[in-house]
């Protein structure tokens, strides 16, 4: 490991706890589909079928999820209805992160099934990772460390005050 690597063997997040000691994140999923109060779970806006919400554990600052209030774990579940509203979202949460955090490109996709990658196998979900040209930082070449400069609710905020202004 090189000089540099071995300082970033530690590096301290205590912002980070809040997000751990949530509830797991299959049970987030499904109280935030039914949830009174959107900013407590970090829901963006919402649809007839689907909501936007923030994913809690980002890859990359405004990385948001597009969920369907239905618990199902494959894509040949959704109805034709939902397939369009989770299209329709995952479009807007791109027009959103374009003007929010000045996304230059995205990663979009599904894991569906825990051999997929699916953190939550029982609630098929759709990723939106926002990504800026030379985004990959030392942070992550050095040890794989993601850093994420901004807070959960100071980024939701911003968003959600995005979306009022423009209706989702």
């Amino acid at each position: 490991m090189s000089e540099l690597g071995a300082w970033f063997e530690s590096l301290w997040a205590p912002w980070r706890i809040e997000y751990l000691e949530r509830k797991p994140e299959p049970e987030f999923l499904r109280e935030a589909a039914e949830a009174a109060n959107d900013a407590e779970h970090f829901v963006i806006c919402r649809r007839k079928t689907a909501f936007l919400m923030m994913n809690l554990y980002p890859y990359a600052p405004g990385h948001l999820m597009v969920v369907p209030y239905r618990a199902i774990s494959r894509l040949a579940e959704l109805t034709d209805g939902e397939k369009i509203e989770l299209i329709d979202l995952a479009s807007y949460a791109e027009r959103l992160l374009e003007e929010v955090v000045k996304a230059q490109g995205f990663n979009v996709g599904w894991n569906v099934g825990a051999a997929a990658g699916a953190g939550v196998v029982s609630h098929l979900h759709l990723h939106i990772v926002p990504r800026w040209n030379g985004d990959i930082n030392f942070m992550a070449v050095l040890g794989g460390t993601r850093v994420i400069p901004e807070g959960l609710t100071p980024l939701y905020e911003k968003l959600r005050a995005t979306v009022l202004a423009h209706e989702c």
